[in-house]
């Protein structure tokens, strides 16, 4: 609504960031009010200070002007409206996206780990990235300390950097549970892998297919906790309604893409799994 001017007759809309008219244009004016001597009329409160603000008073669409000096009394009052700055908004949102990217990323290493472990009727050395071997007294992978071949397709060739450490490497095969097992001739281990019988790579597929779920589902948790951050920061009126909104948004784009990251590899695992 326009305030008609109290010096003039011209409209003045008032502004949340706008000074109020120094003390020299302050006037009275008259509107219906009390009688005082048979005049009927109240003063609306002059400006105190040039150097005021404008703030917007709860429940009320009125703008008033405040002075300064009166700022605590003034909070108790009225509450004052901050909205976040586009910059404080990108800023939030930057660091609780970057958490959720690292979080979702590490999920699709993880899932594709569970996959690789998931035997095949083919070779890949990635079937043995699972395998820790007790080195000195210190678990390491087995693919840190050996080198890993397939120099056929049912074949996996282990040939250690360290040859003391082959009986080592042997018995962390065996006690592993990828289900093959080693032939040591003192110089390399071999694995020979068996052909999986149609029923066991149904039963394998359904094993791929739940790993995968259970991915999804932690990529879900992932945007669950990220919303809840978003809405925290609403509570504490750093981000609008409107701002969260836009925000979960962006993040329901971010879980649907790695959604489909983790379909895109359950779909090549399920390939190998019926590849004969």
């Amino acid at each position: 609504m326009a305030l008609r001017s109290l010096s003039s007759s011209r409209f003045v809309y008032p502004s949340l960031s706008a000074p109020c008219p120094p003390p020299s244009r302050a006037h009275s004016v008259r509107v219906p009010g009390n009688v005082h001597n048979g005049n009927v009329y109240t003063h609306l409160p002059s400006w105190s200070s040039s150097f005021a603000y404008s703030i917007l008073k709860e429940g009320s669409p009125v703008f008033s002007c405040k002075n300064l000096g009166n700022i605590k009394q003034q909070k108790k009052r009225a509450g004052i409206i901050k909205c976040a700055t586009i910059e404080e908004i990108e800023a939030e949102k930057s660091v609780i996206e970057k958490d959720v990217r690292d979080r979702m990323e590490k999920t699709i290493e993880t899932v594709r780990a569970s996959f690789n472990a998931v035997r095949t009727g083919r070779a890949n050395p990635s079937m043995l990235d699972r395998v820790e071997v007790e080195y000195y007294g210190t678990p390491v992978s087995l693919k840190s300390i050996a080198q890993i071949n397939t120099p056929d397709g049912s074949t996996l060739l282990v040939q250690p950097y360290d040859k003391s450490s082959l009986k080592t490497i042997e018995k962390a095969i065996v006690s592993s549970d990828i289900g093959l097992t080693p032939n040591n001739d003192g110089e390399v281990i071999r694995l020979s892998i068996p052909q999986l019988t149609s029923e066991r790579r149904k039963e394998l597929s359904k094993v791929v297919t739940k790993l995968a779920e259970e991915g999804k589902v932690a990529i879900r948790n992932i945007r669950r906790d990220a919303n809840k951050a978003y809405e925290k920061l609403e509570k504490e009126k750093k981000l609008s309604e409107d701002n969260v909104k836009d925000l979960s948004s962006d993040l329901q784009k971010m879980t649907d893409e790695y959604i489909k990251k983790i379909e895109a590899i359950q779909k090549q695992k399920e390939k190998e799994l019926l590849t004969v």
